[in-house]
């Protein structure tokens, strides 16, 4: 037992606010896949070879876990110069949920499932901030994708000042499939686009879902493609589009505002 002790304690690198556990050896990073715990990334150092390595990246892709290689410096920094033997993983604070449970939070309610969908949120301020809004305008369930975007992290977490632990978030492959599956459910699924319809004559009732895209490049036009159409906010000022967070929080007001009182 002594001998690793040093895997499991709490990382004190730069990545310690971004990361609520950092956990590195390779039998206890193989532990936690066999126990199918929930891993936000996996870390592997270049280069690295042989059986037990093999077997941790076979459980990564099995287990749709997302894996970087990086230099040994990074995992020496991410483990405080631990004996990380060439692996770390990075626990989220809070336990992703399913589309599933999205559904019954708002069956629960006996309200129209409302939902977010986030194309691409890189900054984990933004992601804090938008499962704040959410909470406080009824939503139940905010989407991200596994890949090129921020999880849950410590900062996400904290600047969602406790909304984190009430709105389910759920992690998924392809955002684009999501949509098309949510359309199936009798979703009506809209993305934010500049030339899309006028906020103020969008008809948002009913079960619905919204799409804000990432901080510069906006939605991705394949997600685009799948929605049932496009949304904007009016604006009169010089400036051309806001920042992702309050861009979404804008848009879950205008949602919440047909639903408040019923």
């Amino acid at each position: 037992m002594k001998q690793h002790q040093h895997s499991e304690k709490r990382s004190k690198s730069i990545e310690k606010e971004e990361y609520s556990e950092v956990l590195f050896g390779r039998h206890v990073v193989m532990k936690v896949f066999k126990e199918k715990k929930q891993i936000n990334k996996l870390f592997i150092q270049k280069g690295l070879t042989g059986s037990g390595v093999k077997d941790i990246l076979r459980a990564a892709k099995q287990q749709g876990v997302v894996f970087i290689e990086v230099p040994k410096t990074k995992l020496d920094e991410l483990t405080d110069n631990g004996n990380h033997q060439g692996v770390a993983i990075t626990l989220p604070p809070f336990e992703y949920k399913t589309l599933e449970d999205c559904f019954q939070l708002a069956q629960e309610r006996e309200e129209a499932p409302f939902l977010l969908i986030l194309d691409g949120i890189e900054d984990p301020h933004n992601l804090g901030s938008i499962l704040r809004t959410a909470e406080a305008t009824g939503v139940h369930g905010v989407i991200i994708p596994k890949r090129r975007a921020v999880g849950l992290t410590g900062i996400v977490a904290k600047t969602s000042a406790g909304s984190i632990e009430k709105v389910p978030v759920v992690r998924v492959t392809n955002i684009a499939q999501t949509v098309e599956l949510l359309k199936q459910k009798g979703v009506w699924v809209f993305a934010t686009a500049m030339s899309g319809e006028d906020m103020r004559t969008w008809n948002s009732e009913g079960a619905i879902a919204l799409v804000i895209g990432n901080e510069g490049q906006g939605v991705s036009q394949n997600v685009i493609a799948a929605c049932d159409g496009t949304v904007t906010i009016p604006m009169t000022g010089t400036t051309q589009s806001l920042n992702a967070s309050v861009a979404a929080g804008v848009l879950m007001y205008e949602v919440a505002r047909n639903r408040l009182g019923k």
